[in-house]
């Protein structure tokens, strides 16, 4: 069985940050989520998340795992053994997984399991070389190149200093080596803390089978402790997962401003235009076009539709659609094919039926919209009455004409009309016009009179 303890217990400081640290986001996610979601890939059975600091906001967060506590911070060691009672008396592979390095790919993860199992280790230590090492533990090995032990930057001596390969902080154990070694750990070195390092000495010096896999890419291995690198953390990641889509068919015109998440799944020959940000559970078609200045969140969006300069969120559109520019569609919103929303529409929780448009200017809340329904510009569907939401309801085929109001709850029938500029309280039969204004009524003469009294009193 292949479990995971992930260490997510830190505060942070270098962060200066209210928000737990491994809840601070890299496009759009949570580090501590990256971290989980690339666990699971790499088909991690059990995950067992170690929080402390701002534990409840965590818990709150991060959903399908299970957490352990670690009410004082005194080393990784330490926090392993809070998972003792969970795990102690279990056989297979622990991955210990910090929740700061959220660029470690699930392929990585995977390679080390199975580097670990056909080894027979009862410990692999993920390592990496780097031309400046400083601040990294140290991997220490033997005459036949086999890992010795690992010293921390504090505790090592100058030629251990010296030595460029690191411990990246990610480990494979056998479950019940980890918890026996465990309990032979103690915290007599600088800091005061039980080091999970210490661990290996332990099996070393027990004769136990040893393993050290190295990966090229240092990347990979960016452990994030302040903003500096979670900006850093950000642009490889967008780099990362941008290179992949273009290699899948799709084009960015400008990858360097555009920002797409890691769970986001694009179609072939779409176009993605610049300062556009992609983000969440979002599905994108193919042949769209998207941007330029676009947000998506969460959002599905079907074949050969154009979405410029707008944010959606929560939301779905159709095929041969277009939205914006300046369209905002939120909080389920659903809109059919070949529909058309225009610039400064604003659509919550509505749904829009297929060759519906709403051009310009108008704003649909709780609402459903049949096929072929024309919106004008200015019209409101009055949802609110400062206590309760309503909702409006407009049949196929119906006519709204410019800045008419709605007032929820309301029908509008099938192949209905509103004129223009009307207030709409009662239902609107099928095929019936509905005028709701006062009538026009024209003084003659009155504003020449209006102008001459203004002149007159303005000398």
């Amino acid at each position: 069985m292949r479990q995971a303890l992930v260490l997510a217990a830190g505060k942070g400081t270098r962060m200066k940050s209210q928000l737990p640290k491994v809840l601070h986001e890299v496009l759009g996610k949570s580090m501590l989520q990256h971290v989980i979601d690339n666990l699971r890939a790499a088909d991690v059975q059990r995950i067992i998340v170690i929080i402390g600091h701002g534990a409840e906001l965590v818990e709150q967060k991060i959903a399908g795992v299970e957490f352990v506590y670690q009410t004082q911070q005194l080393g990784t060691g330490h926090a392993v053994m809070q998972a003792e009672q969970l795990l102690a008396g279990d056989s297979g592979t622990t991955m210990v997984i910090c929740g700061d390095t959220p660029l470690i790919q699930s392929e990585t993860i995977e390679q080390m399991f199975s580097h670990h199992e056909q080894s027979q280790a009862k410990t692999t230590v993920l390592t990496t070389t780097m031309e400046n090492p400083t601040g990294y533990g140290r991997i220490i090995r033997d005459e036949q190149h086999q890992l010795s032990y690992i010293v921390e930057q504090k505790d090592a001596n100058e030629a251990e200093l010296a030595v460029c390969e690191i411990n990246t902080g990610t480990y494979c154990f056998d479950n019940k080596a980890l918890f026996h070694a465990l309990g032979q750990i103690d915290n007599n070195n600088a800091q005061g803390e039980y080091y999970l390092t210490d661990v290996i000495k332990i099996m070393r010096e027990a004769k136990e089978r040893l393993e050290a896999y190295c990966i090229q890419d240092n990347d990979e291995t960016l452990g994030i402790n302040d903003r500096l690198a979670l900006a850093q953390a950000t642009g490889l990641l967008k780099e990362r997962l941008n290179k992949k889509h273009m290699i899948q068919g799709v084009t960015l015109v400008d990858p360097s401003s555009t920002y797409i998440g890691s769970d986001v799944i694009i179609g072939e020959d779409t176009i993605i235009y610049p300062g556009s940000v992609i983000l969440g559970t979002t599905v994108i078609g193919s042949n769209c076009i998207i941007g330029p200045n676009t947000q998506l969140t969460n959002t599905v969006i079907g074949n050969d539709t154009h979405v410029t300069q707008s944010v959606l969120s929560d939301s779905r559109v159709g095929n041969d659609a277009t939205v914006g520019p300046y369209a905002h569609l939120r909080q389920q919103t659903v809109c059919g094919d070949n529909v058309r929303i225009g610039n400064f529409v604003e659509m919550k929780k509505t749904q829009f039926a297929d060759q519906a448009k709403a051009s310009h200017l108008s704003y649909l809340g709780d609402s459903v919209v049949g096929k072929n329904v024309n919106i004008g510009c200015g019209v409101v569907t009055v949802n609110y009455d400062g206590h309760n939401k309503y909702q409006t309801q407009i049949g196929e085929n119906a006519f709204i004409g410019c800045n008419a109001n709605l007032i929820a709850p309301v029908i509008i029938g099938d192949n209905g009309y509103v004129a223009a500029g009307s207030t709409v309280t009662k239902d609107v039969p099928t095929d019936a016009l509905a005028v709701a204004r006062a009538r026009q009524e024209n003084k003659l003469g009155y504003a020449k009179r209006l102008r001459e009294r203004f002149t007159t009193k303005n000398k």
